[in-house]
């Protein structure tokens, strides 16, 4: 959550679960547990990497990519990722989406 690069990820093909959401106002617990999630995720088997921004306005956007689709339905499936999903739809996200993508490509640049 701290690197502010893109993702290093293998070779396609792979998951793209896309996350955009627009908070509600202040924080109300909503720093630490996004800060658990991206830590828990990380153990989570076959879990890639992510890229995630929020703007001034509240409006964000995190992309997390998976190896494969079970992957995602056992990070969906988690515990602790349920009861924070719980939380944010009752205190942190005026609106959100989910869109889930199979990635066939994938292009990068780094200077």
């Amino acid at each position: 959550m701290t690197d502010i690069s893109p993702a290093v990820l293998p070779a396609p093909p792979y998951y793209a679960v896309v996350f955009t959401s627009l908070r509600t106002p202040g924080d109300d617990g909503y720093a630490e547990t996004a800060r658990a999630m991206f830590e828990l995720v990380r153990d989570q088997p076959g879990y890639l990497g992510v890229d995630s921004a929020r703007g001034a306005d509240g409006f964000g956007i995190t992309v997390a990519y998976f190896r494969d689709e079970d992957s995602i339905a056992q990070w969906r499936a988690n515990a602790e990722h349920t009861a924070a999903r719980k939380l944010g739809r009752e205190r942190w996200y005026e609106a959100y989406a989910i869109h889930v993508a199979r990635v066939e490509r994938a292009y990068r640049f780094d200077r």
